[in-house]
């Protein structure tokens, strides 16, 4: 049974597998980078390692988080390196039972269809499961 870590985006619920998790900071400072491809919030550096930031709200196409604007970081795992993927707020882990999976519908807007894998009907909400390698990899710089 997959368990998934859940998070907000927006009025959204994600989750991510937690295999794919390596843990969840509260807000750290953030560098930005001049010329950075859009999604790319900045680099922070999380005990000694810099990490790249990509703002999910930009990268969904909603309105970027501002300056001071609360949110965490769901540091993921995505080929050789990591990645801190800021989120509105967090959720709890969950593990839907497999009947409750369906793939995307085609309802969803491109952006998002594109880095989920499937949605999960929930009670009373519709649990999309992000794609790490696809958030991460699937270039940013092409946003």
């Amino acid at each position: 049974m997959m368990q998934l870590c859940t998070f907000r985006i927006g009025a959204d619920l994600y989750g991510i597998d937690v295999l794919s998790v390596q843990e969840v900071v509260r807000e750290q400072e953030v560098t930005r980078v001049p010329l950075a491809p859009a999604g790319i919030h900045g680099l922070m550096n999380l005990r000694g390692s810099i990490v790249s930031t990509i703002d999910m709200r930009q990268r969904m196409r909603l309105q970027p988080f501002a300056k001071g604007e609360p949110h965490s970081n769901v540091i993921v795992q995505a080929g050789n390196g990591i990645a801190g993927l800021m989120v509105d707020q967090i959720g709890e882990v969950l593990s839907p039972d497999e009947d409750r999976f369906e793939t995307p519908p085609a309802s969803l807007r491109r952006e998002v269809r594109e880095l989920i894998t499937g949605v999960a009907k929930l009670d009373g909400d519709l649990l999309l499961v992000l794609d790490p390698k696809r958030v991460v990899l699937e270039n940013v710089a092409d946003r």
